[in-house]
């Protein structure tokens, strides 16, 4: 059976060229600032399974790669949320779908683990054409930590 994509409910998916998700697409220069450090990543992006989802492949710049990530993102018409399949070095325990909700040019996904939720927001600033990821715990009491931020420019 074939599905249609459907475009006219608002929020718009990553079907259509004013979603920031979109703006992903292509080769990124990733520079990570996590507890302190800084580390790098390449990053892909493009669409597969009929563009109902883009496939995001971080890997470390380092030889062997110190970490690596697939990330599958698509769009849920029906409710106007996005998903993210969420797989890494980490393995299986850490491997999670989270749920996000875009507000303007930023879709903050939330990821349900036992210890609390892991918040994700993804930041496309159109005048740097760069993204930013943010990434941050929050603890029992309900405050957000800051686990990584991540800033994306394109590749040349």
């Amino acid at each position: 059976m074939q599905r249609s994509r459907r475009t006219d409910r608002w929020p718009r998916g990553p079907d259509s060229e004013d979603d920031p998700i979109s703006r992903l697409e292509g080769t990124w220069h990733l520079s990570r600032k996590i507890r302190g450090t800084e580390v790098y990543n390449l990053v892909t992006a493009r669409w597969v399974l009929n563009h109902q989802f883009l496939y995001v492949h971080m890997k470390d710049v380092k030889e062997p790669p110190a970490y690596e990530a697939i990330v599958l993102i698509g769009f849920i018409h029906g409710s106007g949320k996005y998903v993210a399949h969420w797989t890494d070095t980490f393995g299986g325990k850490f491997s999670a779908m989270g749920t996000g909700t875009r507000t303007g040019n930023s879709v903050e996904f939330r990821f349900e683990y036992p210890e609390g939720p892991f918040f994700n927001t993804f930041s496309w600033a159109p005048e740097q054409a760069q993204w930013t990821f943010r990434g941050e715990s929050q603890d029992a009491s309900g405050q957000r930590k800051p686990f990584a931020v991540d800033t994306l420019t394109r590749k040349p």
